[in-house]
């Protein structure tokens, strides 16, 4: 594969950039999202997939530093997208290009499902999670909290706790999070195959 080829949707969970929400406007087929974010734009066309806060979109137009994406409705059923409004900050990751580092883990940029913030403090998060969620989670294992690749520091029975380093915070939106706030979660791909394996 030549290097610099763009490998089929995937992304590490590195976020590249923190953008803005220019606008989040309704559309006959869901919902039309603009997002600034410079540094991403410079090396996005029409049709390549960025993630923003970990839900892998299609761009439909880039000009002035500003990406725009169609969200179609199940997009906005499984993700917190449709709740960000002009100036919410997001998390942005360009798909993986062949060659380049994988830094984080696999993530697919496909949420799983939104779950909501329980108590942020000092050493990270802890985040209530539905069960369909937390069956794939395992302590030190790799979870996608709003598109940012994370290690389970701890499991409950209906939450799991991230720590957060002071870089993580300064560079994503997770640092701003508070008790309440929904994210969108996406869990290791290798255990959904593990499950389906051993299901047959």
């Amino acid at each position: 594969m030549v290097p610099g080829t763009i490998v089929r949707a995937v992304f590490t969970g590195i976020v590249r950039e923190l953008g803005t929400v220019d606008a989040l406007e309704e559309a006959e087929a869901g919902a039309r999202l603009r997002v600034r974010a410079p540094a991403t734009a410079a090396g996005t066309a029409v049709g390549d997939s960025v993630a923003v806060n970990g839900v892998c979109l299609t761009a439909v137009a880039v000009e002035d530093g500003v990406i725009a994406f169609d969200a179609v409705p199940e997009t906005l059923r499984r993700s917190s997208l449709g709740r960000l409004g002009a100036g919410s900050a997001v998390n942005v990751e360009p798909a993986l290009r062949a060659g380049e580092p994988l830094g984080g883990h696999i993530v697919q940029g496909h949420v799983d499902g939104i779950a909501r913030v329980r108590r942020a403090d000092d050493e990270g998060l802890e985040i209530e999670a539905p069960p369909e969620i937390l069956r794939y989670c395992v302590e030190k294992g790799s979870i996608a909290v709003e598109g940012v690749s994370l290690t389970i520091a701890g499991l409950t029975e209906d939450a799991f706790t991230v720590a957060l380093v002071p870089h993580t915070r300064a560079v994503t939106t997770l640092g701003a999070l508070g008790p309440g706030d929904e994210v969108n979660i996406e869990v290791d791909l290798l255990a959904k195959h593990v499950e389906r394996l051993l299901e047959r």
